[in-house]
């Protein structure tokens, strides 16, 4: 990719959050930016209101700027969720413009620095945020893109012009990860996932199999996960005892304390403020690559209590004497099973009510007897109808595929009925929202219903 005469480039779809990380980056660096996406959000008009930049919501190729029509000095960045038949997009595939997917885009700024690249199907966007911020509160410090906007820094770009470092989530969606070739790299999970893209398990694993071969350092597995093709430096885990491991695990008024045992180093007594037992081994992996890119225990010791997390990660939002509520973007089994397991155990004695949004007819359809058994850890599933996304509707998939098989009580609403019915029916106890759709745009509804409710 020659990038060394352009002087302007448009983002096809620069609301998501890998796209908007690369935006923002272009922008410090002097381009000109501009985009379009679908629909308006937090981000995106955070982006307008407070970072000047020019999006539409418009699919109109008239609403492309003149400084955009030069092909010759134009980039155009596109992510694979954007509809092929969309008319911005086709107005710079038609007229010839060098179009890039933000993950080439992506991988060719990571050739100038040294990549340390999370991958995995869930988990790695709280790792790389915490990994980010384990560097950046250190001598080592580190650029960053990260696949969500941590709560520390309330961005998901971290730029430091004199680090090495570039710490990157490594994304197995359309295997967008095979553009990096990380110095060191992590897999927090190969569970099946994206089948609508690589249609079977197998598929999916080889491609981390390659993930891996292209991982040119120290590579490291959270326990239980192994490969064929490539050797590792070693396996991490939270609990149970292997090469990187945390141990003594325990809860201290809210928080996790615990140690970290490395193979040459233990460092006793850490403390981590963000809740979830599954974040223990989120940071475990963390800790284990920002040691080997030289931070010191001492920073690790005084930077991991600090860390507040990742937004839509345990977000919690209101709690008052009578209801905790809390949202996370979990939105495959596995994901759902390892929150609720964590609030459960963070806050046994209160009823746990779950408001679920399925993400894609696809996932649905693969795993709605998965889905079905980790949303029965709640006490009662409030159940709303699936976010499309990229997707057209498949015949006979709806969320109450999910609902005929939940143990648990459960309840379907729609987007509508939503706020009343938890306004009427949600009182007391534990309530978190989940899923990777528009679940998260009651966030300020439900967190003004249950403060207002309070007084």
């Amino acid at each position: 990719m020659d990038i060394d005469n352009v002087k302007a480039i448009y983002f096809v779809g620069i609301g998501g959050i890998g796209m908007s990380a690369l935006a923002r980056y272009f922008k410090i660096m002097g381009y000109h930016v501009a985009g379009y996406d679908k629909t308006e959000s937090p981000l995106t008009r955070k982006m307008t209101d407070e970072e000047e930049f020019d999006i539409t919501y418009e699919d109109d190729e008239a609403r492309i700027g003149e400084v955009f029509r030069d092909k010759t000095r134009t980039l155009v960045v596109y992510t694979p969720a954007v509809p092929k038949e969309n008319r911005i997009l086709s107005f710079f595939r038609d007229n010839g413009y060098a179009l890039h997917k933000r993950a080439e885009v992506l991988g060719f700024l990571s050739r100038s620095k040294k990549a340390l690249c999370i991958a995995g199907t869930h988990g790695k966007t709280t790792t790389t945020t915490m990994l980010a911020f384990l560097l950046k509160n250190s001598h080592v410090g580190c650029s960053a893109f990260l696949g969500g906007i941590s709560s520390n820094y309330g961005t998901n770009l971290l730029i430091d012009k004199e680090s090495d470092y570039v710490v990157i989530e490594a994304d197995e969606y359309d295997r967008s990860f095979l553009h990096l070739h990380p110095e060191i790299a992590v897999i927090t999970a190969m569970d099946a996932d994206h089948l609508d893209i690589y249609g079977t398990h197998e598929e999916l694993l080889k491609a981390f199999e390659e993930f891996a071969l292209q991982t040119k350092g120290q590579l490291f597995l959270r326990k239980g996960l192994e490969l064929k093709r490539r050797e590792i430096t070693g396996h991490y885990a939270a609990g149970e005892k292997t090469d990187y491991y945390a141990d003594r695990l325990r809860v201290d008024n809210g928080s996790f304390l615990f140690d970290y045992i490395g193979r040459d180093i233990e460092i006793r007594d850490l403390r981590l403020c963000f809740p979830g037992r599954v974040n223990v081994e989120n940071a475990t992996a963390a800790i284990t690559v920002a040691l080997h890119a030289g931070v010191t225990a001492e920073e690790i010791r005084d930077a991991l209590p600090l860390f507040k997390g990742v937004s839509r990660r345990f977000d919690i939002h209101a709690k008052t004497d009578r209801v905790l509520y809390m949202d996370d973007y979990a939105h495959h089994p596995r994901e759902i099973e390892a929150s609720l397991s964590s609030v459960r155990e963070m806050w046994p004695e209160k009823k746990l009510i779950v408001a679920f949004q399925p993400h894609l007819y696809s996932r649905t359809n693969d795993f709605y007897p998965d889905f079905a058994k980790s949303l029965s850890l709640a006490d009662l599933v409030i159940l709303l109808d699936i976010y499309p996304a990229r997707e057209q509707p498949i015949p006979g998939v709806t969320s109450a595929l999910i609902a005929d098989r939940l143990s648990v009580p459960c309840v379907r609403v729609t987007k509508e009925d939503f706020p009343a019915y938890v306004r009427e029916h949600v009182t007391d106890g534990l309530f978190v929202t989940m899923g990777a759709g528009d679940i998260d745009r009651f966030i300020p509804v439900f967190t003004d219903m249950f403060n207002t409710a309070n007084h």
